[in-house]
């Protein structure tokens, strides 16, 4: 460092007056740097002479707090204060923090009230000192500076967004939205508003707040659209669909949106699972628009999100998959088999296929589907797909990986041609052929689509994690035939198989899974009991393990959804945050838990 120090000085000297003011700053930030503030003092003091510069002076301060130099510091910054009037702000400030240093708080107030005096009508200069005072920990000041200027400048829409961080670090959310709330209005600049109230509503009691405020805003400025559009966003990133669609609907009417935006909320409820919101949503559209340009797909739609309701609520019941066959049968009949109608026809024959058992009936509304859909590669494909899972249903594997194996060749380097990779692996699987099975997972690994390189990863870690552990992988090839019966819909006989597993493999590393796979099928049997006792079994013997807290999750859904027993399902989701606060179903089982206990959930 000597040598450096001594380079630069020679260096210093040769150049002239300007490089001698540049090897001070050098010479200042490295002793800074080093911790010598003895002699980084006597450069940034020559250097602050010169020329003012608020790095130096912030550093100078730093120096003169650590060496306790509190003297040196005073006659300084009079004497800066005196020479440097343009400056003083920062002077001013800057002895307020070494006063606050030495605990003289009412010394130090005197000086900051100095600097927001001394920095007169000088806007952008009230910016910056407000910027450093929030940097400091002075946030009160921050304020009082930036509402100098706003009252100086007779101008209320300044520092909107300042002020909204000034306010959020005094914890006062009220006034923190309204900054936010006039700046978005008088800019209409809703995502820099979006971004920061993601930012600074993270509190349960400030969203609560917004959501009110915005209510009220709503009802007093009814024509103004801007807060309805905030409201909406808002709702939508708490996942209430439901009250984003009663205000969607109050602006599609208003402003004619023709039931764009409200198509977009509904796949947008569809993809998270509110399928009773979605369908309230294409059933608004079909009502509303019988002739516009979204009713045929909002028709379809509106019957799909009772679709996804039937086949997720357990048991599924085939009275109500007729009554879905019949609604899609009507939408044929009135729009006629083509194009329009296409996706329905394939709807209805998976469900005659998976739900009715009847294959023949499936396999001739696909070839159906396929002749109104032939202009689209894509779709014929998707149906091509569908048609190897029903060959696989009726115990046709070899027919089922011919037909996969077209897609795979037709869709090489597509989304759907991986999809079809995959479940040439499941069958490879199926079969008992781990090897072949792990190759081509290994592969989808690293597919563009994150929900098939999951799906492929977490059957290629089963393979490996519970093969090689006996000579002719009997366990496994048992366990995946299982998983061929449930794919059957053969759910009974792979009970029957499930209990003889576990009895015989319960020291194997399949046990786990074994329980995992048997508490599934009887929850979606609806034989709630049974479930429970597999399942309790799993989080008692294998806690610890992978499946730890999806035991116990479902463990509480089952005793707050079916057995009706509240307190104990709020003491397995509190159990379930405490014990594993990494899991992917904290935040679920958070709010569960709040709602049972009672609070207002908006």
């Amino acid at each position: 460092m000597k040598k450096v120090l001594r380079w630069i000085v020679i260096y210093s000297f040769c150049s002239g007056a300007a490089a001698f003011g540049q090897g001070d700053k050098e010479l200042a930030e490295e002793y800074f740097k080093n911790n010598d503030c003895a002699k980084a003092l006597t450069y940034y003091t020559s250097l602050l002479k010169s020329s003012f510069e608020k790095g130096a002076l912030k550093n100078y301060t730093n120096c003169i707090a650590r060496t306790r130099a509190w003297g040196d510091g005073e006659q300084f910054y009079k004497r800066q204060i005196k020479n440097d009037a343009v400056n003083a702000s920062w002077y001013y400030l800057y002895w307020g923090v070494l006063l606050e240093a030495q605990g003289k708080s009412q010394e130090a107030s005197k000086r900051n009230e100095q600097a927001v005096t001394s920095s007169g009508a000088r806007i952008e200069l009230k910016r910056d000192l407000a910027d450093e005072f929030r940097s400091i920990n002075q946030p009160e000041w921050a304020k009082n500076i930036l509402l100098q200027a706003r009252e100086g400048a007779k101008r209320n829409d300044l520092f909107n967004l300042e002020l909204a961080s000034v306010y959020r670090d005094l914890n006062d959310p009220e006034k923190m939205i309204d900054e936010l709330l006039s700046y978005g209005l008088r800019y209409q600049n809703t995502e820099v508003v979006q971004n920061m109230l993601q930012d600074f509503t993270k509190d349960e009691k400030e969203q609560v707040l917004l959501e009110k405020v915005l209510y009220d805003k709503i009802q007093k400025f009814p024509n103004e659209g801007f807060y309805n559009e905030l409201l909406i966003w808002y709702q939508i990133q708490r996942k209430d669909f439901y009250k984003a669609f009663i205000q969607e609907r109050s602006l599609d009417k208003r402003f004619k949106h023709n039931g764009a935006r409200l198509y977009n909320l509904g796949m947008l409820a569809l993809q998270n699972v509110d399928y009773h919101t979605a369908g309230a949503v294409f059933d608004y559209l079909v009502k509303e628009y019988p002739k516009g340009q979204l009713y045929p797909v909002s028709r379809r739609m509106a019957i799909f999100a009772r679709e996804e309701q039937v086949k997720n609520t357990y048991p599924v019941k085939k009275s109500e998959v007729q009554k879905l066959l019949g609604q899609y049968q009507q939408l044929v009949d009135e729009l006629g088999t083509n194009v329009r109608t296409m996706e329905a026809l394939r709807n209805m024959a998976i469900l005659n296929a998976f739900y009715m058992d009847d294959f023949k009936k499936a396999i001739d509304i696909l070839e159906t589907a396929i002749e109104a859909g032939k202009q689209e590669k894509n779709f014929v494909d998707k149906c091509k797909l569908d048609l190897g899972d029903i060959y696989l249903l009726q115990g046709e594997p070899w027919e089922a990986t011919l037909v996969y194996s077209q897609v795979e060749k037709s869709q090489k380097d597509d989304v759907l041609g991986y999809e079809a990779k995959l479940r040439n692996a499941k069958l490879h699987y199926y079969k008992g052929d781990f090897i072949l099975a792990k190759a081509v997972l290994d592969i989808l690994k690293k597919a563009t689509t994150r929900e098939i390189a999951n799906d492929a990863n977490e059957l290629s870690l089963l393979i490996m994690d519970n093969t090689g552990l006996d000579s002719n992988e009997t366990a496994m090839k048992e366990y995946s035939s299982v998983e061929l019966l449930l794919f059957q819909n053969k759910k009974f006989e792979a009970l029957d198989t499930l209990k003889k597993l576990y009895q015989r493999y319960q020291g194997h590393s399949l046990a786990d899974e074994i329980l995992w796979l048997t508490a599934k099928t009887y929850i979606k049997l609806d034989s709630n009991q049974q479930a429970l006792e597999n399942l309790k079994l799993l989080t008692s013997k294998f806690g610890h393990d992978i499946f730890g807290d999806d035991a116990l999750f479902a463990t509480a859904k089952l005793y707050q959804e079916k057995l009706n027993e509240k307190d104990q399902a709020m003491k397995l989701y509190q159990e379930l945050m405490e014990k594993y606060p990494g899991s992917i179903f904290v935040a679920e089982s958070r709010k569960r838990f709040r709602i049972l206990r009672g609070d207002v959930i908006n």
